[in-house]
């Protein structure tokens, strides 16, 4: 993936747990957890602005883009 979340990062460096996170964001500890293992296909606008008022960051803390090979788009369906 070439967008990276820097979620782990910011916790610690806040010593804040994602249980704590989660509450204050309004989120699951899971669909967190999924945000922070860079399983996440998308995440809404409302969640990163409450992301980043929480940890008192930018979104480019959060987020970081690394170049690498294209992904495949699972929208598109070719037969």
């Amino acid at each position: 993936m070439a967008i990276k979340v820097q979620l782990d990062r910011l916790l610690v460096e806040r010593r804040m747990s994602l249980t704590e996170l989660a509450y204050r964001v309004g989120v699951t500890v899971a669909n967190l957890s999924i945000l922070k293992t860079g399983k996440a296909r998308a995440v809404r606008f409302t969640t990163l602005s409450a992301l980043c008022r929480e940890l008192d960051c930018q979104p480019g803390d959060l987020l970081t883009y690394e170049p690498g090979p294209p992904e495949p788009d699972l929208d598109d369906e070719e037969t």
